[in-house]
């Protein structure tokens, strides 16, 4: 299995299965709260301010302390909201499909710190502005792809290719992998890389 958007064998699916359950084991059922609060808000309020995104981090266990965060607290509030704003709509298109729409909400906060570049903080304002519609897009993810044969370049553009990339291999898999959302796709691709690899097919 190879390219950017391969289907998943029967063995990928089940090694999915087994992550997707080691994540629900070890997860606290609460931890997902936190992208829908954040997406009420950006609902109410057109757009994700600072201490919106300032909830981010603990979620997807990014660290606060880098450069990022702290030239971002020195931006002024009103300057956030309206640069999340195109993006927040962009990602909720739904006359868009999802890779498109990650596309466009990832081009749309141009100039914040953070936003900029980088697999992390970005795709996680994406998801928390869609949870539904929407995975996050980081090192563990990327690694999952990768052991099911799907490796991402490392060029621009690289969360459009991961989004359509999930959608692809959802497409191909069986059911009940077939019927996940981005989000469970992506928790259980992050766990992938911790468990044993697949004994070989008889």
């Amino acid at each position: 299995m190879a390219g950017e958007g391969a289907g998943v064998g029967s063995d990928g699916r089940q090694r999915l299965l087994a992550a997707r359950n080691a994540y629900t084991r070890t997860a606290s059922p609460h931890h997902d709260e936190v992208p829908p609060h954040v997406a009420h808000r950006a609902r109410r309020e057109g757009g994700l301010g600072t201490a919106d995104i300032g909830a981010l981090p603990p979620w997807k266990r990014l660290r606060a302390g880098t450069r990022w965060a702290g030239a971002l607290m020195a931006v002024a509030e009103a300057e956030v909201r309206p640069a999340t704003a195109a993006a927040v709509a962009a990602v909720r298109d739904t006359s868009l499909s999802r890779s498109a729409a990650a596309r466009a909400g990832r081009a749309a906060p141009a100039g914040l710190p953070g936003l900029v570049s980088g697999d992390a903080p970005a795709p996680a304002v994406l998801t928390a502005a869609a949870p539904d519609r929407r995975a996050a897009c980081d090192r563990r993810a990327h690694a999952g792809l990768r052991s099911l044969g799907i490796p991402l370049a490392h060029s621009r553009g690289r969360y459009g290719r991961h989004i359509d990339a999930i959608d692809r291999l959802l497409a191909a898999a069986p059911d009940p992998v077939r019927t996940w959302t981005p989000r469970e796709t992506d928790t259980a691709l992050s766990c992938l890389p911790s468990l044993s690899p697949a004994p070989p097919s008889a």
